[in-house]
């Protein structure tokens, strides 16, 4: 459990989700991918970034060391 609540794991987190929603409004823009498609990915960014924030709280709570 310890290392879920790691900073490094939350931080990896929060870049991937980033990363996912802005490739999900690029891609979609683009006309690389379908509006289903691009929504799905934009889901799955904000899904990964909240579990971040979930951590970084829980984190924060438990008082685990950065």
């Amino acid at each position: 459990m310890e290392l879920l609540l790691s900073k490094p794991v939350v931080v990896t987190l929060a870049i991937i989700g980033a990363v996912l929603s802005t490739a999900a409004s690029f891609l979609q823009t683009r006309g690389y991918v379908s509006e289903r498609t691009g929504k799905a990915l934009n889901w799955a960014g904000y899904s990964v970034m909240g579990a971040s924030m979930l951590l970084f709280i829980v984190a924060g709570l438990r008082g685990v060391p950065g």
